[in-house]
Formats: structure tokens, sequence, C-alpha cells
């Protein structure tokens, strides 16, 4: 949560694998622990197959005091990545505000 500092707990979250042809096929759904985090153990075939991670931050922050409710103008965010190494683990953090957001990943 880059409003206030805390840890952004019960945010949806959905992966979702991205075929060749624009073809989408939700591989998980949950909501990030109260420390913020969500964890999902993807097996992939092919390093080349894209995937996006659709974090619901409208409903997050629409349900906190914000100081001009209503202005929130970007209601989801959406990642998308490859993982090029089917071995090897793939971390992606968001800082996430009500209108802006900031990724990276590391393994």
């Amino acid at each position: 949560n880059g409003v206030d500092g805390t840890h952004a707990g019960d945010v949806g979250v959905e992966v979702v694998s991205v075929a060749p042809d624009g073809s989408r096929q939700t591989v998980f759904t949950g909501s990030s622990g109260a420390d913020g985090r969500f964890l999902a153990e993807i097996e992939i075939e092919d390093g080349a197959q894209e995937y996006e991670m659709v974090v619901a931050s409208g409903p997050y922050f629409a349900a906190r005091n914000l100081p001009a409710p209503g202005m929130q103008i970007m209601r989801v965010i959406i990642v998308r990545f490859t993982m090029p190494d089917p071995a090897a683990r793939y971390h992606i953090p968001i800082i996430m505000s009500p209108n802006s957001y900031s990724c990276w990943w590391s393994s």
C-alpha cells in the first residue's frame, strides 16, 4: 500500500495464461494474506508462455478512507510476464496506490 505503507491484505488476484492466439485461461485465483503477499505454484511447460497477473486494486482502495473518494481511476493492475525458467521461482512485488503502481521482479 503506497498510500500509508501498510501491507495490502485481502486484495484479489488472478493469474491468467495467455496463449499465442490470445485466448486466456485462469490458472490461479485468490487474495493476498495479511502480509500483502500472494503465493501460487504454477506448473509451466513452455517458458515462452505469457501470463497476466490481475490485481483488484479498486475494491481495496474503495474500502479505505481516502482524502478524495471517487477520484480513483485505476481499478485493476495487470502485469504481463513470462517465466523463462520452469524450475525457477519468480517474485513480482507491486507497490500500489489509488492511481499508480510500481512493480519489479526478482527470483
